[in-house]
């Protein structure tokens, strides 16, 4: 994703946006111009600020817990068949449950703080993470895993030298996604219970029929998650020159 592409999109995007607003005439406690959203953002810029530093606290917090929690799951479920036959069903049956869900337990468990926010993005990433990192620790070429035990290399070894360096674009894949499901996570949390934060402050302003802080509230958080995403990308299109610059030696 280009930072070109990114402003092209969003410039068509005002565009219709606007073309709508006059097309509809729909009044702006409906649908609010683009301009009217511009100056409201500006007017409360401080309040905005506030709130979406605890939201974007909440996302990372989570993404890094949910990512290292996922990365040594995964390598526990590729290193032990005996983990792998008991925990990867569970795995699968806990995304049985709508993540959503549990909102309500988890703000009545760890309150209204960024605590069950941070818990509701590490179990909306967890699984992602896990599966994709997963599934590229198992893929190896059967030509490496022969080399391996005719080297006897050993399971670690196999794991460390092989296993994980070739696993690395999956874990980008697996971030990726992650980047893009933590930000839904904490918001979600919010808006069950909250006094801080881009979601609990979209709730504030639609309450109060400020549906043009609301709008500002939501493109804020949307451009965190396109930061956020763009950031990852980076990280993942590293992990995979490593992996292939390893796999070249």
């Amino acid at each position: 994703m280009r930072i070109r592409d990114i402003l092209l999109a969003l410039l068509i995007g005002l565009g219709l946006w606007q073309a709508l607003v006059v097309i509809t005439d729909a009044p702006h406690f409906i649908l609010p111009s683009p301009w009217r959203v511009a100056q409201a953002a500006y007017n409360s810029r401080v309040i905005i600020a506030e709130n979406a530093w605890v939201t974007a606290t909440e996302v990372l917090l989570g993404l890094v817990i949910g990512t290292l929690l996922g990365v040594a799951t995964a390598i526990q479920l590729a290193y032990s068949k005996t983990a792998e036959r008991l925990m990867l069903p569970i795995l699968v049956f806990t995304q049985a449950v709508p993540v959503f869900a549990l909102a309500p337990l988890l703000t009545l468990w760890f309150g209204y703080g960024m605590g069950s926010k941070i818990v509701m993005a590490v179990l909306i990433i967890y699984f992602p993470v896990t599966s994709a990192f997963h599934d590229g620790l198992i893929r190896i070429d059967s030509g490496l895993r022969d080399l391996s035990i005719s080297m006897r290399a050993g399971k670690w070894n196999f794991l460390r030298y092989v296993q994980i360096p070739n696993a690395l674009p999956s874990l980008g894949t697996g971030l990726r996604l992650a980047a893009v499901y933590a930000p839904i996570g904490a918001v979600i949390g919010e808006w069950v219970g909250a006094s801080k934060g881009l979601g609990y402050l979209m709730l504030l302003a639609n309450g109060r029929a400020k549906i043009d802080l609301m709008f500002a509230s939501l493109i804020v958080l949307a451009s965190l998650t396109v930061i956020l995403h763009l950031a990852v990308g980076v990280l993942a299109t590293q992990l995979t020159r490593y992996a292939r610059g390893n796999s070249l030696k």
